[in-house]
């Protein structure tokens, strides 16, 4: 029994740890880059809005009324910081023109123009579709030092970032397909984009 639960942690962390194991195919042609991140790159090298535990979002609901919202695996994602499993998403093959929202709460997120293809499984784009649109954490979780980028409407966890990816910003969000909503140009958004828009009009995104 303590070998089976041994061997679940271990299956845990490489799973958390993953992303940031599998560099993307711009840092596979850019040689010297290093995958973690210091406190004195903070403001030089990623986009997004720095946070502590203090900061306070716009969006909140109790962890009881998260759980009525989302699904298991979405809560788990979004609310516990959980990991998919690579190259499983739909929204990593999308390639459509379109942008993708935050699954929590319809905040716009990322701009199709921005995806790229990263090879590491998981949904990536180079920049945020606002510099505020995410906030930045970091996170030393299990032994390494990565950035944590959470929705900046609620707090919820999208993925990390690693500054292995193309140019223009040399930056890869690698962002859980569960915990984005993708709208293709000229489709109808989905009710909780909709509301979220409505309460925040001046993020409405333009293609």
């Amino acid at each position: 029994m303590k070998s089976v639960r041994n061997i679940s942690l271990l299956a845990v962390v490489l799973l958390m740890a993953a992303c940031s194991r599998q560099p993307s195919t711009a840092q596979n042609q850019s040689e010297g880059k290093k995958m973690e991140a210091s406190a004195s790159d903070y403001d030089e090298r990623y986009i997004g809005v720095w946070a502590d535990e203090n900061y306070e979002y716009p969006v909140q609901y109790s962890e009881e009324e998260w759980k009525s919202m989302l699904s298991d695996k979405e809560f788990h994602i979004l609310r516990e910081e959980g990991t998919e499993r690579a190259f499983t998403s739909p929204l990593n093959n999308v390639k459509k023109e379109g942008i993708f929202y935050s699954a929590a709460t319809g905040q716009p997120l990322f701009k199709s123009s921005t995806k790229f293809k990263s090879g590491t499984g998981w949904p990536s784009f180079y920049e945020p579709i606002r510099g505020d649109a995410v906030v930045l954490k970091e996170d030393n979780r299990y032994g390494m030092t990565r950035i944590e980028v959470v929705d900046s409407s609620s707090g919820s966890h999208l993925g990390h970032v690693f500054p292995d990816g193309p140019k223009p910003t040399g930056l890869r969000y690698c962002m859980n397909g569960t915990s984005l909503i993708f709208v293709a140009k000229g489709e109808e958004p989905p009710a909780l984009v909709k509301e979220y828009l409505e309460k925040f009009p001046e993020e409405k995104p333009t293609l």
